[in-house]
């Protein structure tokens, strides 16, 4: 049945790998390995570094999140890759906006990438979705609330269809100060304890 799942997974990636669907944004599509996971984390979208690494969270902003799951959870990058479905709101790199900084997604590519995360979700029957930024949760929650009346509590949604606990992280780019300065500094640590004690993710990591 597994190895099923994990083939249906894979020809989902090759078809996602060839979607040209956004005129605006730039490739290539970028997404993480065929990996069977109760846990999904959702980012909002590569950036422009990310398309030359082949995989999401590839540059700073990631090394800032996984060195939050090293020192929370005790699992270092390459584990967490392996047992962690990655995806995200968007998939390709939407380009730089015109103020400076990372284009957010607008609503057509968000939309047109949602499709992705519903066949995802539909193969992977997530028990735990992890959303990073405010994108990310305000798309898994459906709603939009200040961060701090997100981060450090877990929530129950629905999504895609499918009941899931969602515990929502800050982003961790540089360019937001929210997760280094109070409240956001406490509202993460809760958060990221959160996540070790959730049974579907110490399942995924086996701990």
């Amino acid at each position: 049945m597994s190895g099923g799942k994990t083939h249906a997974l894979r020809v989902l990636h090759g078809k996602l790998d060839a979607c040209r669907a956004c005129p605006n944004v730039v490739g290539p599509v970028v997404h993480g390995p065929a990996v069977l996971s109760r846990v999904m984390l959702v980012g909002q979208a590569p950036g422009p570094r990310e398309g030359t690494f082949g995989r999401p969270f590839a540059w700073t902003a990631g090394r800032t999140m996984f060195g939050w799951f090293q020192e929370a959870l005790s699992v270092d990058e390459a584990t967490f890759r392996e047992r962690v479905y990655i995806a995200a709101v968007a998939r390709c790199f939407p380009g730089k906006a015109s103020g400076g900084g990372d284009r957010r997604p607008d609503r057509s590519e968000i939309e047109r990438c949602e499709t992705w995360l519903e066949h995802e979700a539909a193969l992977l029957e997530p028990e735990l979705v992890v959303p990073v930024g405010t994108l990310a949760i305000e798309r898994v929650l459906g709603t939009k609330d200040p961060l701090v009346d997100v981060v450090g509590t877990l929530k129950r949604a629905t999504w895609h269809g499918r009941q899931v606990d969602v515990i929502a992280l800050p982003h961790p780019s540089g360019a937001s100060p929210w997760h280094r300065i109070e409240p956001g500094k406490r509202l993460l640590k809760k958060a990221l304890a959160q996540l070790a004690r959730h049974p579907a993710m110490q399942k995924a990591l086996g701990t």
